[in-house]
């Protein structure tokens, strides 16, 4: 599937080169052979020239910027950031666009459908904002919930991170701009980013961190990719061979163009031996210094030629030397109305006892909206993810429009508790809404800040319809788990937080978000739970758990979590049946061209419509050499039910789904033995199982 949206995405650039250069009297060879054009291109640039281009510049009006050589036709190379819409970029002020929700709600709607759609709307007001490149989508894995940026990627499950990442890579480079794909690599917590040095052993590296990547240079044939700020088994990520030139331009095969995250390279020429193409903000070291080492031999002219052949090659791709650039008025309004369904779409209802929600405003006089998060829309997160919104809607706003005039809506932010106690005691209901304030630069505690337990235990005492509505950007802590009926996570619902929210809690919407990360009850749970593996001591961190991250890391230990990896509850109900596998045999080739069908049926045995994910889990053998967790995510699918209506549900393993990292080969091999096979829906309700024999 993604092959073909990319090949419609080159297609139409092909398309539109050669009618440019037939209109223009150009060659038509210089619009089809970007490689060749490229590499005339830098044939004709001068040393000092070539440096130019190796580097941003940043000055009283220029940042996120490479500058443009007017005598060869080279044009400014604009970047900007946009994991959650179009971010910072050269601009001051930052220029306004649709603030999406957070990427871990995206991650949430286990659709991938979905995810191409928040990439292509990305990649379209980018286009409108005079933009190249945007540095997105994240996709390090959510090793540690307490990491800053959880919010800016897609959770803990490499299958699920690459599924979701290649959608939305395509859905970006549909729009002719270049996606920039980070942070590479195992940058996964912000605690000493600059620094740390990850020990991690190759298996681990391979199926667990570096799995998104691949598949979004190999699936998502993505366009870039931004190197890390940490170090890698001893090497930083921006000067690190076996990452940049061995693995990721070797072994891939990689064919763009690498960038540096801002400030992350620390030398000139390891660096630009290492593979790296792009020092951003400024050239500290591919600037003079490297001109220096050019003129002196340490670095060969051809390394710095492929660099140059590199980016422009993929700019010319693009359509960035044929094109001028023309600013256009995003579509606010019709960009929004998309960003609140993403938004409702990731929300997960994780509790509703005596079925709390959705309410009736028909039988409702007064709501009491309390909560520091209720004050106004929960945008995003800190740091340079940030997105200026077009416009907001704030919580009680979107509350009070949707029960209409007749129903009373009434607002406490909560610092006073006895005031937001007595307001609930005073409601039919009490909808509080409680959340943390992740950002880039510092991970944080799983524990609510301030008040904010104080809050929820005092309301629920006061009401006995409380509903918590949490807007996170990671898992947290529930001290008040059972003293509530209902709880929905609403993660960073973006500009349009007020009506998701409403359209969720009054069942416009019936919620179908799953969790992508596991929420734990205690630090002590934690897979990485020891100061040698997180934050780690002295600049190192281990990661001695190795493939057991997430919810592998419960299961194998039989640790019951708060909440676990992708669960999810629903206004409604179904039920699983009827498990058949194509085949019962499989052949331990990883050139097979064979796949397997996993078929199931799905019932919505409740009353009302709604939707659901199915997961289909693989539990390997597990042998001392290779130990396996019980299962791992391989396949899913999200389906819309009647009440009442049964669909069949089809789902694809093929030889890749069976792989792990053999060390000694150093490269994907597949086990032979006996696999289990198991659907359901969560990773601790796995409803259907069968045997497969791999051999």
């Amino acid at each position: 599937m993604w092959r073909s949206f990319n090949w419609i995405m080159r297609t139409n650039i092909i398309a539109n080169l050669l009618l440019t250069c037939l209109l223009t009297g150009g060659s038509c060879l210089q619009a089809k052979d970007w490689d060749a054009r490229a590499r005339e291109l830098v044939g004709k640039m001068t040393l000092p020239e070539k440096i130019e281009e190796l580097h941003g510049i940043q000055d009283a009006g220029h940042y996120r910027y490479v500058p443009p050589i007017p005598r060869l036709g080279i044009p400014a190379f604009h970047i900007a950031n946009g994991p959650a819409g179009v971010g910072p970029a050269g601009d001051n002020p930052q220029k306004p666009a649709t603030a999406l929700p957070a990427p871990i709600a995206l991650a949430s709607t286990w659709d991938a459908a979905t995810a191409n759609r928040y990439g292509v709307i990305i990649g379209q007001e980018a286009k409108d904002l005079n933009e190249d490149l945007l540095e997105g989508p994240d996709v390090n894995i959510a090793r540690v919930p307490q990491n800053g940026r959880t919010f800016e990627a897609f959770g803990e499950d490499p299958y699920l991170v690459s599924q979701m990442a290649v959608a939305e890579i395509q859905g970006i480079q549909s729009q002719d701009i270049i996606a920039n794909v980070k942070h590479y690599a195992a940058n996964n917590q912000e605690n000493n980013r600059g620094s740390v040095n990850v020990i991690v052993d190759e298996r681990t590296l391979h199926e667990i961190y570096l799995a998104a990547f691949e598949a979004s240079v190999r699936e998502g044939r993505v366009a870039s990719i931004m190197g890390a700020y940490n170090k890698v088994n001893g090497t930083y990520c921006c000067q690190n061979d076996e990452l940049l030139n061995q693995i990721l331009k070797k072994d891939w095969g990689f064919k763009g163009f690498v960038t540096s995250d801002f400030g992350a390279v620390h030398s000139t020429v390891p660096s630009a031996l290492a593979g790296l193409d792009l020092e951003m903000p400024t050239g500290k070291y591919f600037g003079a210094s490297l001109e220096r080492a050019v003129i002196s031999g340490r670095v060969p002219l051809s390394v710095i030629d492929d660099k140059l052949i590199r980016r422009f090659r993929t700019m010319m791709e693009f359509g960035l030397f044929d094109h001028a650039a023309k600013l256009r008025p995003i579509a606010a309004r019709k960009d929004g109305i998309k960003a609140r369904h993403f938004a409702e779409e990731g929300m997960v209802l994780l509790k509703n006892d005596g079925n709390e929600l959705p309410l009736n405003s028909k039988g409702l006089r007064n709501i009491a909206v309390i909560g520091p998060f209720a004050a106004k829309a929960m945008t995003g997160g800190g740091g340079s993810s940030h997105v200026e919104p077009l416009y907001t809607v704030a919580p009680v706003k979107g509350i009070q429009e949707r029960v209409g005039s007749k129903v009373q809506v009434a607002f406490a932010d909560g610092k006073d508790v006895t005031q937001a106690v007595a307001l609930a005691k005073s409601s039919d209901v009490a909808i509080v809404m409680v959340g943390d304030d992740e950002t880039e630069g510092h991970d944080h505690s799983l524990a609510l800040s301030g008040n904010q337990n104080e809050l929820v235990e005092a309301v629920a005492a006061a009401n006995s319809h409380t509903i918590v509505v949490l807007k996170t950007g990671s898992a947290v802590f529930m001290p008040w788990l059972d003293k509530v009926p209902a709880i929905l996570e609403a993660w960073y619902p973006g500009e349009e937080d007020g009506n998701a929210v409403a359209a969720v809690l009054f069942g416009e919407v019936n919620p179908s978000g799953k969790l992508p990360i596991t929420f734990p009850q205690r630090l002590a749970d934690l897979p990485a739970n020891t100061p040698e593996q997180y934050p780690g001591v002295q600049g190192v961190e281990h990661y001695s758990e190795g493939v057991f991250v997430g919810y592998r890391h419960y299961d194998a230990k039989n640790i019951q979590p708060l909440f676990p990896f992708g669960y999810g509850l629903s206004y409604t109900t179904f039920a699983y049946k009827n498990l058949a596998i194509s085949s019962k045999h499989f052949p331990a080739d990883l050139q097979s061209s064979k796949t397997l069908t996993v078929g199931l049926d799905v019932t919505n045995t409740g009353k009302r419509s709604g939707q659901e994910v199915v997961e289909l889990y693989v539990g390997f053998p597990s042998t001392p050499a290779i130990p396996q967790p019980p299962a791992q995510l391989k396949g899913f699918a999200k389906i819309t039910l009647k009440p009442g209506q049964t669909r069949p549900v089809r789902l694809q393993l093929e030889p890749h789904s069976f792989v792990c990292w053999d060390t000694r080969t150093r490269g994907w091999t597949i086990v032979p033995g006996t696999y289990r096979i198991v659907v359901g829906s969560s990773s601790r309700d796995l409803q259907l199982q069968d045997n497969l024999q791999v051999n």
